[in-house]
């Protein structure tokens, strides 16, 4: 259940979303940001209250956000945030540590200006931000700008559902080290450049480092 957590509170801005937009990218920022614990049963009846909107909505941004990894659909309880202890985290990121280098070098062929440029407006508002949650956010689209670039949406699938799965981890490990807001935003940085270059052996090494990183970090959280 979702307890105390008032959802309306995390709407995101005043720009125009559908009521299934607005359902979706409010749990997100919950998940993302590590509002919602592992385990948390969404229900539809009381999201649907709490946002204002018909079941319907709410049931679509479910099915979304189980395809992004970030809940799962458990036949008994219904939609449930993930939960998951070291040995899973461990699996996950060697998943990723496999996915995402081949997916960067891609994005290394592929990336646009346009791509670049919108990479670099993230990170400079990721450098801005002190609040973890936030930043969690902003990371999230960071990440989804460089896996679109990979331009092999079946590939960018699979990366998406990994780091949807710890993303809420990552929300929370960064309140308790937020010393790591300026080394990730940093390593980012860096990726962005080897992007810019079109080198994808650089870009896939910088990849690796920072999910040993980021995995560290979540395994002393």
């Amino acid at each position: 259940m979702l307890d105390g957590l008032d959802l309306t509170t995390l709407v995101p801005g005043p720009q125009r979303r559908t009521a299934h937009e607005l359902v979706r990218d409010t749990l997100r920022r919950a998940i993302v940001s590590g509002l919602l614990a592992g385990g948390t049963h969404l229900g539809q009846a009381e999201i649907a209250s709490r946002l204002a909107v018909s079941t319907t909505p709410v049931r679509e941004a479910l099915r979304d956000l189980a395809a992004d990894g970030l809940i799962r659909i458990d036949p008994h309880r219904g939609a449930v945030v993930h939960d998951l202890d070291h040995d899973d985290l461990r699996e996950i990121y060697e998943i990723r540590s496999a996915l995402e280098p081949l997916a960067i070098r891609r994005a290394a062929r592929h990336i646009t200006a346009d791509e670049l440029a919108t990479a670099g407006d993230l990170l400079d508002r990721m450098d801005q931000e002190t609040d973890p949650a936030a930043w969690a956010e902003l990371n999230w689209a960071f990440h989804a700008v460089l896996g679109r670039a990979s331009r092999s949406p079946r590939l960018f699938s699979l990366v998406t559902s990994a780091q949807g799965s710890t993303a809420r981890y990552v929300g929370e490990s960064l309140k308790t080290h937020p010393e790591r807001l300026a080394e990730a935003t940093a390593e980012h940085r860096a990726l962005v450049g080897a992007l810019a270059g079109h080198d994808a052996d650089t870009s896939a090494k910088l990849v690796t480092v920072h999910l040993q990183h980021t995995l560290t970090l979540l395994l002393d959280t």
